[in-house]
């Protein structure tokens, strides 16, 4: 069974009630200058606002490592990446939305997500629409979802295993949802690019009515239906009425030697000769093969090269995009999923480079909210050529939510504030407790 690490942060002397008094005073004066700015200006500037002045901490001990050998149970069996937003419309007009939550949100989309399939599968020609019936559509009883970058359809046709055959499969989708009819559904989805809005019919009928009592009522509204003014600039963010939002807890997940022997064996490594050196005052590694070499970083980072000389010995036979994503998906179940804690490794995007080759990326979520890592880095990023890993980048890092929270400004606001949408995220530059805070989103 698979020994779950908790990392837990240092209190200091918690229980002096001084100090406690003087860190409310700093809360409610935090708070009160946020306000004031957004009633003076809506100034942004304080939503991109990064902070690195604390210092790397030491690792802690023990990599979990799965005896399974496909990666930690959170891991989707299938998919890159889920929704980080899902919102339950009921036959009354109630709402039911889930963003913050992740276990909430996994256990409505496993309940959830073959009605979306099904509709995608059985849906007819996608025909546009104006954006005052997509409005309408969205009070009626359905499944909306939303993802944290877009997905092209033929991607989400391979998640979900859809089959679809009628649409673009170069369509970028960030909004999708089904609402049920009487007899057939219907499907819905806003083109992430150029912001347009289709429906189709469906020869599916599977309808939340089979989940009946199992959502309720949570206040969920989208923004457009608020009437706050400046919601016209995200309409479609959902908001909810909670404030706080949870505090993480960090750490390397094991020594370098541990991350060194789960990148060997995820790329079958361990059987075959090679020579381990350590080098720099923080006891980094360097592993050299006859046919790839390997460094990592005590912090987490691991750099996996296959070398120039080494001829391709994997099928020709070229891969679809989605092909690539998923056998750059096995591999980071195989390394940075099995020590991520309460966090989840999801697929952000890919970059297609100069020498041909197509590189993977992957981040880290928690709790609807994503994780940025010092300089930029990613949870891993995966480089295939001519079906064949080229390099590979991982950043281990174990994330747990704390027993803290943090007030940040009400959803409304920040809306009005940031000028537009805006994502929940943390800050990772190596400390051992990590803030939320509110992020702008680029308008390009």
């Amino acid at each position: 069974m698979r020994k779950r690490m908790k990392v837990t942060p240092r209190t200091g002397r918690a229980t002096d009630m001084k100090h406690r008094r003087i860190e409310h005073a700093k809360t409610v004066l935090i708070i009160i200058l946020a306000v004031s700015a957004i009633f003076l200006g809506w100034q942004t500037e304080l939503f991109n606002e990064l902070f690195n002045s604390v210092p790397i901490f030491g690792s802690v001990a023990g990599l979990v490592k799965s005896t399974s050998g496909d990666g930690a149970g959170s891991v989707p069996v299938k998919e890159a990446a889920r929704p980080f937003c899902i919102v339950i419309t009921g036959d009354e007009g109630w709402r039911y939305g889930v963003k913050y939550d992740t276990d909430a949100r996994n256990a409505v989309y496993d309940r959830t997500s073959s009605i979306l399939g099904e509709a995608l599968g059985a849906a007819a020609e996608m025909l546009e629409i104006n954006e005052n019936e997509w409005r309408e559509a969205l009070s009626v009883p359905g499944v909306f979802y939303e993802y944290m970058n877009p997905v092209k359809l033929s991607i989400l046709d391979f998640w979900l295993d859809a089959k679809t055959g009628e649409f673009d499969e170069e369509t970028m989708l960030r909004r999708v949802f089904v609402t049920y009819g009487e007899e057939k559904n219907k499907l819905y989805y806003q083109n992430a690019d150029s912001g347009r809005f289709y429906c189709a019919e469906t020869a599916s009928s599977a309808g939340i009515e089979r989940y009946s009592g199992t959502f309720s009522p949570n206040g969920a509204q989208f923004a457009f239906e608020t009437g706050v003014r400046g919601t016209e600039l995200a309409p479609y963010m959902l908001i909810l009425e909670e404030e706080a939002r949870m505090t993480l807890a960090a750490g390397v997940p094991g020594t370098a030697e541990d991350m060194l022997n789960v990148t060997l064996e995820c790329f079958r490594r361990s059987n075959e000769s090679y020579t381990i050196s350590r080098f720099g005052a923080e006891g980094a590694l360097m592993c050299i093969g006859a046919q790839f070499n390997i460094t990592v970083d005590p912090g987490g980072g691991v750099m996996y090269r296959l070398n120039d000389n080494v001829q391709n010995t994997e099928s020709s036979q070229a891969l679809s995009e989605s092909e690539i994503i998923e056998r750059a998906r096995l591999i980071i179940t195989d390394t940075v999923c099995r020590a991520q804690g309460d966090a989840e490794v999801f697929y952000e995007s890919e970059v297609y480079n100069d020498d041909g080759s197509v590189s993977v990326c992957f981040s880290y979520f928690i709790a609807g909210g994503r994780i940025y890592l010092n300089d930029d880095a990613y949870a891993a990023k995966i480089t295939l050529l001519d079906n064949t890993v080229t390099e590979a980048e991982f950043m281990f890092r174990t994330y747990y939510t704390a027993e803290e929270f943090t007030g940040l400004l009400p959803e409304i606001l920040a809306l009005s504030a940031a000028g537009g949408e805006y994502v929940l995220c943390y800050y990772d530059s190596g400390q051992e407790q990590i803030q939320p805070f509110w992020l702008a989103m680029s308008r390009e």
